[in-house]
C-alpha cells in the first residue's frame, strides 16, 4: 500500500503544478503587450506623417 500512496502523491505533484498556468498568463500578457503596441504605433504613425506633410507643404 506504501508505493500506491507514494505513487499517488507523487502523480498529484505532478498534476496540480501551475508552471503551465503560469506560461499562459505570461503568453497572454505578451500577446497584450504587442497589440498595444501595434495600435499605437498605427495610430501615432498616421498622426506623426499628417503634421510632417503638413510642415512639408507649408515649406514649398
Amino acid at each position: 500500500m506504501l508505493h500506491v500512496e507514494f505513487v499517488h502523491a507523487w502523480l498529484s505533484a505532478r498534476v496540480s503544478s501551475e508552471r503551465g498556468a503560469s506560461l499562459v498568463e505570461y503568453a497572454l500578457l505578451v500577446a497584450l503587450i504587442a497589440v498595444v503596441c501595434i495600435g499605437a504605433v498605427t495610430f501615432l504613425g498616421r498622426e506623426v506623417g499628417n503634421s510632417l506633410s503638413a510642415v512639408g507643404s507649408s515649406l514649398n
